[in-house]
């Protein structure tokens, strides 16, 4: 069973085994407004928890997305260079960014669950 975790930078991670995906929240997506371009990581990359991983852009601004856990990039998700958009339709779902093997779950407990993250954005 997977469990989805949240950032204070406004990504999430669902982690499933040691394998994890990682996307922006339904939260920045709205804040970011129409999204135009996204940078992806390569894969095989390795990259640290809070490391800089992907950019997105909007007609807004751009934004770096950050790795909510460490691990190496099993996979991007290519079709988004193709209909960046994706991200604003189901930024939590099918507008994920990248995959990531070998993750620990240590990393990964010490992130928001969904209701802290609610609390969170209230805040905001």
């Amino acid at each position: 069973m997977s469990e989805t975790r949240f950032t204070d930078q406004h990504e999430w991670v669902t982690l499933d085994g040691d394998n994890a995906t990682v996307g922006i929240t339904k939260y920045a997506a709205e804040a970011l407004g129409d999204v135009v371009f996204v940078e992806l990581p390569q894969k095989g990359r390795k990259v640290g928890a809070g490391a800089e991983a992907a950019v997105v852009e909007s007609v807004k601004a751009a934004s770096e997305v950050y790795s909510p856990v460490g691990g190496e990039v099993s996979e991007a998700n290519a079709a988004l260079e193709a209909a960046p958009a994706t991200v604003n339709d189901d930024p939590e779902g099918s507008g994920w960014f990248f995959k990531l093997k070998g993750v620990s779950a240590g990393d990964f407990a010490k992130l928001m669950t969904k209701d802290a993250y609610a609390e969170f954005v209230k805040g905001l």
